[in-house]
């Protein structure tokens, strides 16, 4: 990777000394956490109900269908950072291939009371960076090397900044937890399907069929959870730009990065940006606009950060 040349400014000259200690506390977000909270507990109902409505339709083969499910939930939850980083084709890297890199991170991590995590880099020109891992001491982050290229060193240490808070609040593990019934009402789902399609039949004449109450029942949980954890992963997202915020103390850089991040975007290749799509949920930026996205309005964001850089006695 290609060495970071600060600018000669008394500013910039505190970055080879280390990040700003002077670091303002921004307080909670009372809003953000309720709706956080909220959404979690609203999830939590949804499958309750529908774990309910299946023990009415099911005995034994309930149990094996989540089972299963259970079985790749706690898959993905310990192999979530190896199966990241092969699907972006990230490489990680040690100190003497990405000494800048390692130094920016090693900093970071210290300034958000984490462990240092391990640092993979992208071959990629689009600019983007994710975290995955399922605690803080099993987790990675990852840059491409179009963010490398294309970002000032402050603005890097602010997209780093907000992969380590999704590390801090171990959003990995928050959502693989959240999202298991939902994978569970995706496979009745099409199991339900399925069944139909070979003719299942009655619980008795008078009923309607099992399967078609299992597709309605499935669909309408899976239709319903996946708002809510897309709506979920939107306040995560608020929530890690605040934490980024937190632990630089600098939030302008933030939203520094997140334009030029956003510009650069729209000046890469649409056969890399969908190629990159897959991980649009770990991105620090979708790379392509989608209906349902896991990801809050890059305005909204900004308005947000902008707010935060007001209370630090900023130009918002």
């Amino acid at each position: 990777m290609r060495k970071h040349q600060p600018a000669g400014t008394a500013s910039d000259a505190g970055y080879n000394r280390g990040m700003d200690s002077r670091k303002p506390s921004f307080g909670r977000d009372a809003g953000l956490t309720g709706r956080m909270a909220l959404t979690t507990v609203l999830l939590g109902g949804l499958y309750v109900v529908f774990f309910v409505v299946l023990l009415q339709l099911f005995s034994m083969s309930l149990g094996a269908v989540i089972a299963i499910m259970a079985g790749l939930a706690f898959l993905q939850y310990f192999t979530s950072d190896r199966i990241a980083l092969a699907a972006s084709g990230a490489k990680v890297v040690g100190p003497d291939k990405a000494p800048e890199l390692h130094a920016m991170v090693e900093r970071l991590s210290t300034m958000a009371g984490l462990p240092k995590p391990r640092v993979a880099v992208i071959d990629s020109d689009v600019p983007n960076a994710f975290a995955t891992g399922r605690s803080p001491k099993h987790s990675a982050v990852a840059i491409t090397r179009g963010l490398w290229q294309r970002l000032e060193p402050r603005e890097v240490e602010a997209v780093l900044a907000h992969e380590l808070a999704h590390v801090r609040h171990r959003d990995v593990a928050v959502m693989t937890v959240a999202s298991f019934f939902s994978m569970v009402a995706a496979m009745l789902m099409r199991f339900g399907l399925f069944s139909g399609m070979m003719g299942g039949g009655n619980r008795d004449q008078n009923s309607a069929p099992i399967w078609l109450i299992m597709f309605l029942v499935s669909l309408l949980t899976y239709v319903i959870s996946y708002v809510l954890l897309m709506a979920l992963s939107r306040y995560r997202e608020y929530a890690a730009d605040r934490g980024a915020a937190q632990i630089t103390g600098e939030p302008e850089h933030l939203i520094s990065a997140l334009r030029k991040i956003s510009a650069r975007m729209a000046q890469v290749p649409q056969r890399e940006l969908r190629q990159a799509a897959s991980l649009n949920a770990f991105f620090i930026l979708p790379t392509v606009k989608e209906l349902f996205s896991t990801h809050p309005p890059l305005e909204r964001r900004i308005e947000r950060l902008e707010a935060l850089a007001r209370e630090r006695g900023l130009p918002g």
